[in-house]
């Protein structure tokens, strides 16, 4: 550490090429962390200076980016994520995504914020990170396998069950363009194919063992929101602690806004049997949590026989209840957990997963796809069997999984006959479970994600509908009042933009979005963390740099205004529920990204900032990459 640097960060990046098997260090001062931070921004910095536009994302000059954040390991709950990113297979364009449980925090005792991995390996092999001795280890005999043995294998192998390892599972082996990287068998970056990536790089698994302690400039001001956390989590978490994410599916299905048969429908008879106080009525057997965290909102999950779903798996989340449940039309709680598991140990992204099996039903019912598509599947919605055997032919690349394997869009393309209306995706990136036509805020977060759709770095609207505790939190940014869930006017605009960049700092910071921290809780921890005099407005700073990071990479790559819109489906109303005949319109919609690209600073052609903002955001340098942006779509 410098005298610049008193805590939070190590202040050193690993570089491994996995080409020529050099392995390098690099020391960025603490301007460059205050700027860049970590996740997102810090990912963005590199991704945009050392990919030219064009690259294969599956070729050896992708990078494949681990990235901590400045308060990642801190002693408080919410701070064991990292975030991390490439050039998306899934999109051709823009990747990240993020993931807690405890390798994060074990980087950080290793020595490291990020790990930057480049080229391609000859053969398998994993990455030995025991705090400052770094190897390059053959992984032969680890490929192919599933993600339980391969923990097991690396720590009986190392020695040590303490252990943390990142890996992919078969399907990110097979480059299938929506697989994971999970952390501790249960924690997935799950969106933008990243699994492919690291897949494509002959890279099974990253081991981390750290023995050093994290450093905190303040470590008084750390412990103060630790003790907040700890004597309000009870009361403010009950519902994450009690039932997991997916407790609030009866509240949405109230709504009208559960996912039902490929956004068919917003609401599902069988709400019920998929709900999280069902879960935990019947099939859990245990919570878990991520570093530091007592809410304890992961699912531990058992099922007998014919089912066999092992705890060790964990259990599903909220979007994989919707995405394997209510999104395929199935009720069988029992059936989604079986598919849970075959995810993780293959390491397939569940959301996109089901939203490709939901694809494939649909079409299938409207006689696109016959039962000699689908190897004698009756792939109808509701039938479970069908949805489980359809994750593993996806995950194995064997029948139509090969085809579904590629994602929705493409798997359109090759099928045709009209499947493309039924292909819920923007950018290439299958839509998260969440209904935009009950929050239309979420709309414009979905067409302007440099991800494609995503539900994480975005604003979900009926938080802020009613007076309450998440309105009370943005107040400090000058939101005064609620509004409603349906509204697209310029106040709500306005919202969007605050909310939105507050998120993208998140995942720079990298902080779980499930924490009930106020704005000046997190500048708190990372004062406390780093020494700094930071501020609300400062890091909403840092969100916006790494949303411009990501806009100017996209565009790179030849995406436009025109790539921001959202599936035809989504400005139909629905026929029946609390949303009947109310639907989105189409020029309130374009009239919406209109006034954001403007309040944004953006050009609205490319739908990127200006020279002026990118200055504006001490970004000075990226505005000769504006130069080299193409529109080709």
């Amino acid at each position: 550490m410098t005298e610049q640097t008193p805590g939070g960060y190590t202040g050193k990046i690993l570089r491994v090429n996995l080409s020529d098997k050099s392995i390098s260090i690099e020391e960025p001062d603490d301007k460059f962390y205050r700027q860049y931070f970590g996740g997102t921004a810090l990912i963005g910095y590199y991704l945009l200076k050392e990919l030219k536009p064009g690259i294969d994302p599956l070729g050896p000059d992708n990078k494949l980016i681990f990235s901590a954040g400045v308060i990642t390991g801190v002693p408080c709950a919410g701070c064991g994520r990292s975030g991390v990113g490439s050039k998306s297979p899934l999109t051709d364009g823009w990747g990240d995504s993020q993931a807690g449980g405890f390798w994060p925090a074990e980087l950080k005792r290793a020595g490291w914020d990020t790990i930057i991995v480049e080229g391609k390996a000859a053969n398998p092999v994993y990455l030995w990170v025991n705090d400052n001795k770094v190897e390059i280890r053959d992984a032969s005999h680890l490929w192919g396998k599933a993600t339980k043995e391969v923990e097991k294998q690396i720590q009986d192998e190392l020695g040590d069950k303490r252990v943390r390892i990142a890996q992919i599972g078969p399907a990110g082996e097979k480059l299938v363009r929506f697989a994971c990287i999970l952390n501790d068998t249960t924690h997935a970056y799950g969106r933008n194919g990243h699994g492919a990536v690291m897949g494509s790089k002959m890279l099974k698994a990253i081991a981390v063992r750290g023995n050093q302690a994290l450093p905190l400039a303040h470590p008084e001001k750390v412990g103060e929101v630790a003790k907040w956390l700890r004597d309000n989590y009870k009361v403010l978490s009950a519902g994450l602690t009690a039932h997991g994410t997916s407790e609030g599916v009866p509240g949405l299905n109230e709504k009208g806004i559960l996912p039902t048969r490929n956004f068919q429908e917003g609401q599902f008879e069988g709400y019920m049997d998929i709900a999280g106080a069902t879960m935990t009525e019947t099939i859990l057997v245990g919570r878990d949590n991520c570093y530091a965290c007592p809410i304890n909102c992961k699912r531990k999950v058992e099922v007998g026989p014919p089912y066999n779903v092992d705890p060790v798996y964990g259990g599903p989340e909220y979007e994989t209840i919707a995405a394997l449940g209510s999104f395929c039309g199935g009720n069988d709680l029992k059936a989604i957990a079986k598919g849970n598991q075959i995810c993780n140990a293959y390491g397939l992204d569940t959301i996109s997963t089901g939203n490709s099996i939901a694809f494939a039903m649909e079409c299938f019912e409207r006689g696109i796809l016959s039962k000699e598509d689908t190897g004698g599947i009756e792939l109808k919605f509701g039938n479970a069997e069908a949805m489980m055997t359809m994750v593993e032919i996806i995950a194995k690349r064997q029948g139509l999984g090969d085809i579904l394997a590629e994602g929705t869009m493409r798997a359109a393309e090759k099928i045709g006959h009209g499947a493309a209306e039924y292909a819920m995706q923007i950018k290439g990136q299958e839509l998260p479970m969440h209904e935009p036509r009950g929050k239309v805020g979420l709309g414009i977060g979905y067409a302007i994600s440099p991800t494609g759709a995503d539900h994480n770095h975005n604003m979900h609207d009926t938080e802020y509908a009613i007076e309450g505790r998440p309105l009370e939190v943005i107040k400090a940014m000058g939101i005064q009042e609620p509004l409603s869930p349906l509204d697209l006017s310029p106040a709500k605009v306005r919202m969007f933009r605050y909310v939105v960049n507050w998120q993208h700092f998140q995942n720079c910071a990298v902080i779980c979005c499930f924490q009930p921290f106020n704005w000046s809780h997190l500048v708190q921890l990372v004062n406390g963390a780093t020494g700094w005099n930071t501020s609300v407005f400062e890091l909403m700073k840092v969100g916006e740099r790494a949303l411009a990071l990501a806009r100017v990479f996209n565009a790179r790559e030849g995406y436009t205004a025109k790539d921001d819109i959202i599936p035809e489906r989504l400005y139909e109303a629905f026929n029946s529920g609390p949303l009947k005949d109310k639907k989105i319109g189409k020029q309130t919609m374009h009239q919406a990204l209109q006034t954001y690209y403007k309040m944004a600073g953006w050009d609205p052609e490319r739908a990127v900032p200006t020279a002026e903002k990118l200055q504006e955001l001490d970004l000075g340098w990226v505005v000769e990459e504006l130069d080299k942006t193409v529109i080709k779509k």
